[in-house]
């Protein structure tokens, strides 16, 4: 057997074991959007009926784990804006301090959060500390460390209703495009939670 048809054979049986590979990876992505897809829809089932009796902070909980098992963060939180105050405050978080971040305020503005609340933009950063919008403040007070980060406005017609970031996706892979549009519908629907929930109120109240 020459050496040439020997690195040929070599060649194939690699390329073959990468092509495996590779599909089993794309097996498991289409198992994670069809759990994404169903989570959603039932997710949007259960916004098209809230009143005034719905518990709306458990439903953004639902939402905002949802959206981050999705996309395989570690960490991530919900925030809303607080016209009065002009602050984001910490509404649902998901991860390490989860309990200790709970309630907690930042000026709308400040942090990468702030920024998104700002302009009504969404950011994917691969590195914070690259960034020049990045504020440690978070992270100093509450012994944490982002690394990276997803962070899409939540928009209800022409007013933003606050943020939703994803920290730190899982293995140190960086996050990408399609984590950042996911993200997106997931900040549609808390959108249509919170205004829901603030009209059946009204509603209750009139």
């Amino acid at each position: 057997m020459s050496t040439e048809y020997r690195e040929t054979i070599r060649f194939l049986q690699q390329e073959n074991i990468r092509l495996q590979k590779e599909n089993q990876d794309l097996n498991q992505e289409v198992m994670v959007l069809r759990d994404v897809v169903d989570a959603l829809r039932a997710l949007q089932e259960i916004t098209t009926g809230i009143d005034v009796n719905t518990n709306v902070v458990h439903l953004l909980d639902r939402i905002l784990q949802s959206a981050l098992t999705s996309i395989s963060a570690t960490d991530g939180s919900l925030l809303l804006a607080d016209d009065d105050t002009h602050e984001l405050a910490f509404v649902v978080v998901f991860g390490k301090v989860r309990e200790s971040l709970m309630g907690h305020r930042i000026p709308i503005g400040t942090g990468i959060a702030g920024w998104v609340a700002e302009h009504a933009e969404p950011v994917i950063i691969q590195n914070v500390r690259q960034d020049a919008r990045f504020s440690g403040q978070v992270d100093q007070s509450f012994k944490f460390q982002t690394k990276s980060m997803v962070c899409v406005p939540i928009v209800y017609g022409d007013k933003v209703l606050g943020v939703i970031q994803a920290l730190n996706k899982a293995n140190g892979a960086e996050f990408r495009r399609n984590d950042l549009a996911l993200l997106g519908v997931v900040a549609q629907l808390a959108a249509t939670a919170i205004s829901k929930a603030e009209s059946a109120v009204l509603t209750e109240q009139s």
